[in-house]
């Protein structure tokens, strides 16, 4: 047994960004909290170490946030107040193109939208209404399936979309705009053609001009620190140092919450569940890995488009048509040559990442599922294609195949940062069909990870869907 008898009235295991959230929100409502954490350090996919050399801090998984800062449920929280200080880089992502230039993509829609020149009545078309329904709207689409607050606004939203973004993409005339929907529809990791894909691509936009892309001070460590903090500061409990191989190891305690994938869930909880509620666990799908760089340079990356000089994040993939075919490629398992590239160098904006006058980059491009392709070559001549002098950079580099994801973060199946596919198959169903998401089919035990709606980023919005469920069933 891992604890004395001790009772609770929740346990969560798993402290990334939405076990947080699950556990924040229970304590908050007077129950009493034990966070469980199988590494000796607490945040799932929000770490940050000195991968390369001494003195340069890199985020191991997620760098940039554009949920997390406008997230329905972290904005009510006094983060500031626990050390979180975000940095917003006055350009939200930068997407170069073969020939010197770039789009991007600013706070302004109105900016944005002139410099894409004969696009630019297009897109304030499409974004405009959006950006002013969104903070209306963003609680139900980052939700469970259910009837919102706002249906007319929700059904505007969902008119686009449920679309897919080959489909959005048709809306504008010019290579830029086209590329940019392009960039931010990757985001899904999976074929531009699949529906639905233009609802990644949308929400961060949307994110972009309603307050940036930004990055925590210090590192992605600090939000989950933060969380940590402000919850340890109400009364909440962290363990750990403590992995979890099956419910024998828990205290008692009115509800389990896990903040862990379907395939997790099976291995340490299987026993307890109906056939059917194990049968569609099964038949979860996970989706394409990711390779991951960090380097360590001795001087800024040498973009030739000005503004990728401005970005926090960079979508390194040239058209809409190079991106979708790189997409599709990996979609049927193959390796492309020149893959969508996304790429933070938060050190342009933050002088605690490195030493003075250095600087650090983190890039991942997509790979088929448990790939163990090493893709440092290919990843890097994409840089090279629109930074030439790049190479000369480099001071040390540290990578990460698919396989090692999932080493470090047993929730990044085969590499899957998303925790499983969000095509629209699994969008409103994940991780089964059910009433309510976030319940087994077991009494008391509860899954709140990103394998739940809304699926994978930094919001803690699956947690705290999923703590509103078990509080209903339990108090």
């Amino acid at each position: 047994m891992l604890h004395e008898k001790r009772d609770y009235d929740a346990v969560v295991v798993g402290s990334g960004p939405n076990g947080l959230a699950a556990a924040i929100l229970m304590q908050q409502k007077g129950l009493r909290v034990l966070l469980i954490e199988g590494k000796d350090t607490i945040g799932g996919g929000l770490r940050s170490a000195e991968l390369t050399l001494p003195g340069y801090t890199h985020d191991i998984c997620s760098a940039v946030h554009p949920l997390a800062s406008s997230s329905p449920f972290f904005t009510t929280l006094p983060l500031d107040k626990h050390g979180l200080e975000f940095i917003y880089p006055p350009v939200a992502a930068a997407h170069p193109l073969d020939g010197g230039k770039a789009v991007t993509i600013q706070t302004s829609i109105e900016e944005t939208a002139r410099r894409l020149g004969a696009d630019e009545q297009s897109y304030l078309d499409l974004m405009q209404p959006l950006v002013k329904y969104w903070p209306g709207i963003a609680p139900d689409v980052l939700g469970p399936l259910h009837y919102p607050k706002h249906p007319l606004d929700m059904a505007r939203f969902g008119l686009a979309a449920l679309t897919s973004s080959k489909h959005l993409s048709k809306r504008f005339e010019t290579v830029e705009a086209k590329a940019l929907i392009a960039g931010m529809a990757a985001h899904s990791i999976q074929p531009l053609t699949n529906l639905a894909t233009s609802a990644v691509a949308l929400v961060l936009m949307a994110s972009a001009h309603l307050k940036g892309w930004p990055i925590p001070k210090g590192g992605s460590n600090q939000i989950a620190n933060a969380l940590a903090s402000y919850f340890t500061s109400i009364g909440g409990e962290i363990e750990t140092g403590s992995y979890i191989k099956s419910m024998e190891q828990l205290p008692s305690a009115k509800a389990v919450l896990f903040d862990i994938t379907p395939k997790q869930l099976l291995q340490i909880a299987g026993h307890k569940f109906s056939s059917i509620y194990k049968w569609q666990l099964q038949r979860y799908r996970y989706g394409p890995g990711v390779f991951k760089i960090d380097w360590a340079l001795d001087a800024p990356i040498p973009f030739t488009a000005s503004g990728c000089h401005e970005a926090g994040t960079v979508h390194i993939g040239n058209t809409f048509e190079e991106i979708a075919a790189g997409e599709q490629q990996i979609w049927d398992g193959k390796i492309p040559e020149k893959p969508f590239v996304l790429l933070a160098q938060p050190s342009l904006f933050d002088p605690t990442r490195a030493p003075e006058g250095k600087h650090t980059a983190w890039a991942y491009c997509h790979v088929p599922n448990a790939s163990t392709a090493d893709m440092t070559d290919i990843i890097e001549n994409q840089v090279e294609r629109f930074a030439p002098g790049f190479r000369e950079r480099i001071l040390a580099r540290h990578t990460l195949d698919a396989n090692q994801m999932e080493e470090y973060n047993p929730n990044y199946i085969g590499g899957d940062i998303n925790g499983g596919v969000i095509d629209l198959g699994q969008l409103f169903t994940r991780p089964a069909l059910r009433w309510s998401p976030y319940k087994t089919s077991a009494k008391g035990i509860y899954i709140c990870s990103s394998s739940t709606p809304p699926g994978g980023g930094v919001h803690g919005m699956c947690g705290y869907h999923a703590a509103k469920k078990a509080l209903a069933d339990i108090v």
